[in-house]
């Protein structure tokens, strides 16, 4: 959508009016879309997942295990693709078309540098399991494992970088649609290569990885061509001398990417910790909640796209100086987070064993096991919906404001000095297991929401924006 006139006489998208029904109406429009290509891109993970738990306990420890290392790095790396969204943001509330593209590309040259310097420690990541105190076998098939995933490492953080473009021009359906096509190809690929279908070869955990590659190649590729070809984006001139770089525009990316890249780190290792804690109780522990997380990660991304709108709203309204516009994004993006993972919360406590049995196959002698330990977790799981969806909502509309440092100290607060020390006196100290563990988890997240809601609300007063 297209209304809002720059000075060159190009457009740019609009910001909605100030009645709360058009704030609604606008973070639906654009959340949604965003919404459905969180999910869309969990079901990639879901169904490796899924397919990968038919194998056995312990090939889904790995599994798990392996793609939660992955995922640290690639979050790390996607709070750099995130930083373009509010740079962005910024420039198109100003009616800046050349500010849009500078952002964009050198968001690209930040995330591609990134993805290389990862490839190290990704290729070591055995090693660095059996230093953490995990089982040998388990280890060392989560290193082969991540042989071959990690080289999805540099068109998935491509794909966040045009995804964060695609959203500030009102165009995230475009992304929906791709993604969808993704999890089309990824869960044809895994049947086909994990089990051997039509005459193909069974390669286990291997067909997982080869699938997730091709996946996250194929829609990048899409990508590129759409915003390449797209008439309506070639005023951007996106790909025009990509190589000269633009060196202002680099470091106010490195500027708020790193901060957000940590805040998202400080969360998502809290979890890979959990992870690491819960394999120092056996494989079935580890395999349940590697099926809980999921569960409770599926969730999380309902409020996970609301606040990439709500940054894209309050950057906007930011950018343009209007300051009741922005006020009234924010406090509809937080009420509607809320009242969603009140739901999601409902079906954890009403549903737990219908979910968990999705991922297992009953006839499984590990099976009962792996369902005795998962129902426990996803009750904890239920409890801290609330607290995820705000602090998530929350730190997405500071980001609005390109505040990204003090809210990343504040994450590292509550991950870590409150969230893992609750989670391993619980867990350990007072011997209450998986539970406990998770009880942590839940503790971090509540500190978070607590910290982030509050500083939005003194953004004036601490000169974030104008009163």
């Amino acid at each position: 959508m297209d209304a809002l006139r720059s000075p060159d006489s190009r457009q740019l998208p609009t910001s909605p009016g100030l009645s709360w029904g058009s704030h609604l109406g606008a973070m639906l429009r654009l959340g949604l879309p965003l919404v459905g290509v969180q999910l869309a891109q969990m079901s990639i993970n879901v169904t490796d997942t899924v397919m990968i738990g038919w194998l056995g306990p312990k090939p889904l420890a790995a599994a798990v295990l392996a793609t939660q290392g992955f995922f640290l790095f690639w979050m790390f790396g996607a709070g750099f693709a995130q930083a373009v969204m509010p740079v962005a943001a910024n420039a198109a509330g100003r009616g800046d078309i050349r500010g849009v593209r500078r952002s964009v590309r050198m968001g690209l040259w930040v995330i591609l540098a990134y993805a290389a310097l990862a490839m190290v420690p990704l290729w070591h990541m055995d090693a660095i399991l059996l230093a953490l105190g995990q089982d040998a076998e388990i280890a060392a098939l989560a290193g082969t494992f991540m042989r071959v995933l990690q080289w999805s490492m540099f068109p998935a953080l491509a794909i966040v970088g045009l995804r964060s473009y695609l959203s500030v021009l009102d165009r995230a359906h475009v992304v929906l649609v791709i993604t969808l096509i993704g999890a089309l190809i990824n869960a044809l690929a895994d049947y086909l290569l994990i089990f051997g279908h039509f005459g193909l070869p069974a390669l286990g955990m291997q067909g997982a990885a080869i699938a997730s590659l091709a996946t996250n190649i194929a829609m990048c590729a899409i990508l590129i061509i759409y915003t390449a070809l797209s008439p309506g984006l070639k005023r951007y001139e996106l790909y025009v001398r990509f190589w000269r770089p633009d060196w202002p525009a680099f470091v106010e990316v490195l500027r708020l990417g790193w901060p957000i890249s940590t805040t998202i780190i400080a969360e998502v290792g809290l979890f890979a910790a959990a992870s690491v804690m819960m394999g120092w109780l056996g494989a079935i522990a580890l395999a349940a909640h590697g099926i809980a997380l999921q569960l409770a990660s599926i969730a999380f991304m309902v409020p996970l796209g609301l606040s990439n709108a709500a940054t894209v709203l309050v950057g906007r309204a930011h950018g343009a100086e209007d300051w009741a516009r922005l006020g009234r994004a924010a406090h509809t993006g937080l009420a509607l987070a809320a009242v969603i993972a009140v739901l999601g919360a409902l079906l954890f406590f009403l549903a737990p064993t219908a979910l968990i049995a999705l991922y297992i196959d009953r006839g499984n002698p590990d099976a009962a096991a792996v369902l005795a330990v998962g129902i426990p977790l996803l009750a904890v799981a239920a409890a801290f919906q609330i607290f995820d969806a705000v602090q998530v909502m929350a730190a997405g509309l500071l980001r609005g404001l390109k505040d990204t440092r003090v809210p990343m100290l504040m994450a590292v607060f509550s991950y870590w000095a409150i969230g893992m020390p609750v989670a391993y006196v619980l867990g350990f100290t007072l011997h209450l297991g998986g539970p406990g563990i998770w009880t942590g988890l839940a503790a971090g997240l509540f500190v978070a929401a607590l910290l982030m809601t509050w500083r939005f609300h003194r953004r004036v007063a601490l000169g974030l924006t104008a009163a």
